[in-house]
C-alpha cells in the first residue's frame, strides 16, 4: 500500500457504515449540533500551542470539502489536467477564521456541506468511478466523496477526544 493509499484509508476508515452518502449528512448535522452548543468564547480555544481553534478547525473543514468538490466536479465531468494539491497548514493561517463570528463560520459550514450533498446525489452513478489526478495521485470521484465524510469525522472525534475535555 503507497503513503497515498494510506493516507485515504485512514479517513475511509473513520465512516461508521457503508452507506456514505447517508454518513455526509449525519456527520454535518453531529458537526453542526456539537458547534450551535459553543459559546463565541469557546470557539477560540485550541487545546495546545500551535493546533487550530475551534474556528479555525471548522473553517479547515469547508475549505477542504470545497477542495474535494472541486476535484469531485472536475473528475465527474471528465478533466483530465492534474489538479493541485494544498497546504492546509498554510491555508489555515490565511483564513482570518478568528475574526469572524462562530454564527457565520457554521453558516457556511451549513452551505458548503448542502453544496456537497446536493453535488454528491446528482452524479450519474457511472461517474463515480471516473478517476483523475490530483496532488501527483490518482483518485475516483467515489473515493473524494467518501474523503469528505471521513475527514470530517476524523476531526470530529479529534474535537471530541482533545477540545471538549477542556472547555467543560
Amino acid at each position: 500500500m503507497s503513503d497515498f493509499q494510506k493516507y485515504v484509508q485512514r479517513y475511509l476508515d473513520q465512516i461508521p457504515s457503508g452507506n456514505w452518502i447517508e454518513e455526509l449528512k449525519k456527520v454535518g448535522e453531529k458537526t453542526i449540533e456539537l458547534y450551535s452548543h459553543l459559546t463565541e468564547e469557546q470557539s477560540f480555544f485550541a487545546y495546545a500551542e500551535g493546533k487550530w481553534t475551534l474556528k479555525e478547525l471548522l473553517l479547515h473543514l469547508s475549505d477542504t470539502e470545497r477542495i474535494f468538490q472541486y476535484r469531485i466536479l472536475a473528475f465527474a465531468r471528465g478533466e483530465k489536467a492534474e489538479l493541485p494539491g494544498f497546504d492546509e497548514e498554510e491555508y489555515a493561517s490565511n483564513s482570518f477564521a478568528d475574526k469572524r463570528s462562530l454564527e457565520s463560520l457554521l453558516d457556511e459550514y451549513k452551505l458548503v456541506r448542502k453544496s456537497s450533498q446536493i453535488l454528491l446525489e446528482t452524479l450519474e452513478p457511472s461517474v463515480l468511478a471516473n478517476i483523475g489526478t490530483a496532488n501527483g495521485n490518482q483518485i475516483a470521484v467515489e473515493t473524494i466523496g467518501k474523503l469528505i465524510v471521513g475527514h470530517n469525522y476524523h476531526h470530529l472525534s479529534i474535537i471530541e477526544e482533545r477540545y471538549l475535555p477542556e472547555l467543560k
